[in-house]
């Protein structure tokens, strides 16, 4: 076994010993002149929701008009409550009447109480669209 790798080695040896250099060929281009071109789209698209939510935090009362006149009561707490007034009591609205009868008259009672008031929703979607073209131009 010995022997035989000894042979081996011996011959791959002189393989080396006979081997010849390599060499090369310088390269030359031939061309003077030349360009490249390429271009890039991209496109996305974008949907969003927008979404708004106004609370009202208190109570409201309004009235408004002419030729009218309330009975002198009122929604409002004393001003001797403190710290203990949870809600307005509807059943204590003043009534309304017409000053003059037979005449002309507006009225508008507004109440709203709090919590979600409006709601507003948006929904949109934009679509992008780039495009972009490189042109190199190259000579010797």
């Amino acid at each position: 076994m010995r022997v035989l790798l000894l042979l081996l080695c011996g011959l791959i040896g002189e393989a080396f010993a006979f081997a010849k250099p390599a060499q090369s060929v310088p390269v030359v281009p031939n061309f003077t002149s030349g360009s490249m071109q390429s271009s890039t789209r991209t496109t996305s698209k974008v949907v969003e929701t927008i979404r708004s939510e106004n609370y009202q935090t208190g109570w409201e009362y309004a009235v408004s008009g002419t030729n009218i006149q309330h009975d002198g009561d009122s929604l409002s707490p004393s001003s001797t409550t403190i710290n203990t007034w949870t809600g307005l009591d509807a059943s204590k609205k003043p009534n309304w009447t017409i000053v003059r009868p037979g005449e002309a008259f507006q009225f508008m009672e507004t109440m709203k109480n709090p919590g979600l008031a409006n709601v507003t929703t948006i929904q949109r979607t934009t679509e992008i669209e780039q495009l972009q073209e490189v042109i190199s131009s190259f000579s010797q």
